[in-house]
């Protein structure tokens, strides 16, 4: 796998229009609940930093997934940690807030998603060149954010996290997102330390379906 900069991630992600974010605990169980997810229709994933030994879970998961798959690091904070990335085999990354990581990875040629909340912060993510910019924490603001910040901002692309669940997508998309981010209430059983793999494919085809019929 190769890494995609922010014109191909932007056209990748206007595909798939889901990222799954797996913040886990143990390395084989976060590659065994990437690739279910995979699987199961969802083939963009975010592993984050955070999970102790992240760059062995992105490197065992880079090298099973099929072609189709995009595998991305987040909590990319540093340029350190993208170079961590990068190394692990991440083909993209995201980071929490507009940290020197964006700036660095843009200049490399590495497709980004910072992380924004305000409209100021909309407006940095998108003229640093980022593919699309990643409005966390969602669930604070709701999908009425986003109709209002399009209005000013036309061509934003808002890729809403935290919280957005699959009786939300919906209205998120209606509202103008160009994707959601979804981690919890996808991975909510501690799929990522250990849990049940089976609830956790059932719930990727119910979000899988749900983005498709947007």
């Amino acid at each position: 796998m190769s890494i995609v900069d922010n014109a191909q991630l932007r056209e990748r992600l206007s595909a798939t229009r889901i990222v799954a974010i797996l913040r886990g605990t143990d390395v084989d169980a976060t590659v065994a609940a990437a690739l279910t997810l995979i699987g199961e229709g969802i083939p963009t994933l975010e592993i984050a930093l955070t999970l102790p030994d992240a760059e062995e879970a992105i490197a065992q998961v880079a090298r099973d997934a099929p072609a189709e798959a995009l595998i991305g690091a987040g909590t990319v904070l540093d340029e350190a940690d993208v170079e961590r990335a990068l190394a692990a085999g991440a083909q993209f990354l995201v980071t929490p807030t507009l940290s020197p990581s964006v700036e660095y990875a843009v200049a490399q040629g590495i497709g980004v998603l910072p992380g924004v909340y305000t409209p100021t912060e909309i407006q940095r993510g998108h003229d640093a060149g980022s593919a699309a910019v990643k409005l966390f924490p969602a669930s604070a603001l709701g999908p009425g954010f986003i109709r209002a910040i399009r209005d000013p901002f036309p061509d934003a692309r808002i890729i809403p996290v935290g919280g957005v669940s699959v009786d939300t997508v919906r209205a998120y998309f209606a509202a103008g997102a160009f994707g959601v981010g979804v981690g919890g209430p996808l991975v909510g059983d501690a799929a990522t330390s250990g849990g049940d793999l089976g609830a956790l494919a059932v719930r990727a085809r119910l979000f899988a379906k749900a983005v498709r019929e947007v």
